[in-house]
């Protein structure tokens, strides 16, 4: 009996053991997959945490490259301590301004030959073009026009104008308005105004206006009344608009050179210079002055185009009419200036009185129908004729 009982008990034993055994293999291989899997979990995290450090370092990296504001005078290549002293005694404190200026008033502000500006304006759109803040020296015709889709409109604040403008005065141009006294040029400046500070899907460029008051015509309380008639606050419009009253064409010429500092401070997107020529014209009187006072208006013609195209902003300028004695049939009138303005300007528009309202055609533009359309100014500023109607040129 003891010994069947102690076989008995030793196989009971070895079976217990033997379940045991198999319970802890089986519990050991659980915990061995458990843990597999929790590495794997974890693994996985910490890709996908990598991988999303990785993209927000490389979308970080990409805002800093496309961030103007990063990028200094001494981060352009050959220009020193020295020299990056000297441009700030020009009053060329950024690459942007740099970009922008003309190679003879650079050479004669930093005191340096004609080459050695010309290859420091050269350096500054080079980097600009690497921080993809401006295009390639060539892109596709494909590329362009995709780029010229984007471009921001401004309106008008009349409906038949904007469609006179395809949608707007368009950035990255500088828009010419010219006409008699009373033609409504200063109108439409001062409705744009307001309808620039209006968000986007609005029609407007939701930024700053910088307006430069040449011949006095300037009036806040016409900016009350439109923003007010168009249902808009008006201290908010009055304080989105910065005004600058210029008393000769020298002190003009300096606002025109320091613009770019004056569009970043003011977060500018419309620049509106009223007129360009009328303290030029009052200055620089009789034939022997005429050909300096071409060249000045020339430089800044090109300036505001130039900047124009790297800050990405709508210019407008507006100009006087002279009359042309020797014509006989038409419209005697014709835009002061001469070839000087109407080359740099990108888009050309006459104005004219037609009764109580006013008529504006397109006299030069690269890709605008010439044609001409209504428009009346009341307490909104500019705004639609009901019986207006478009007449195209066949």
């Amino acid at each position: 009996m003891r010994t069947k009982k102690s076989t008995y008990s030793n196989s009971d034993i070895q079976e217990d053991e033997t379940h045991n055994s198999e319970s802890i293999s089986d519990d050991y291989a659980e915990d061995i997959v458990d843990k597999r899997e929790q590495l794997e979990k974890e693994q996985k995290q910490n890709t996908v945490m990598n991988n999303t450090e990785e993209s927000l370092t490389t979308i970080s990296e990409q805002s800093q490259i496309n961030d103007v504001t990063n990028l200094e005078i001494q981060d352009i290549e050959g220009v020193g301590p020295t020299t990056a002293k000297k441009l700030r005694e020009a009053g060329i404190f950024s690459v942007m301004d740099l970009a922008v200026a003309g190679v003879e008033d650079l050479a004669v502000d930093i005191n340096a030959s004609k080459e050695s500006a010309a290859s420091f304006i050269m350096a500054a759109q080079k980097l600009l073009r690497e921080s993809d803040v401006l295009d390639k020296e060539f892109i596709t015709a494909e590329t362009a026009l995709k780029k010229r889709r984007s471009l921001l409109r401004c309106s008008t604040g009349s409906s038949m104008l904007d469609d006179l403008f395809l949608g707007g005065i368009e950035t990255q141009a500088v828009t010419e308005l010219y006409g008699e006294f009373g033609s409504g040029k200063s109108q439409i400046c001062h409705t744009m105004c307001i309808t620039a500070g209006q968000p986007i899907e609005s029609g407007g460029l939701n930024s700053g206006v910088i307006y430069i008051d040449t011949e006095g015509t300037f009036r806040p309380e016409r900016l009350e009344q439109i923003s007010s008639t168009r249902s808009i606050d008006p201290v908010r419009a009055l304080q989105n608009v910065a005004v600058c009253k210029v008393y000769n064409s020298a002190h003009l010429e300096l606002i025109v050179k320091n613009l770019g500092k004056y569009i970043d401070d003011y977060k500018a997107k419309l620049v509106i210079i009223d007129s360009i020529i009328s303290l030029h014209r009052a200055e620089f009187s009789g034939r022997g002055t005429l050909a300096d006072r071409q060249q000045r208006l020339n430089s800044i013609m090109h300036k505001l185009l130039r900047i124009s195209e790297i800050y990405n902003v709508a210019i407008i300028v507006t100009n006087q009419v002279q009359s042309a004695p020797d014509t006989f049939f038409g419209d005697p009138t014709k835009p002061t200036g001469g070839n000087v303005i109407g080359h740099a300007s990108t888009y050309r528009v006459y104005l004219r009185k037609s009764g109580e309202n006013r008529v504006a055609k397109m006299i030069d533009s690269p890709y605008h129908p010439y044609s001409e359309v209504r428009f009346t100014i009341n307490e909104k500023g500019t705004d639609n004729v009901d019986e207006g109607k478009k007449s195209k040129k066949e």
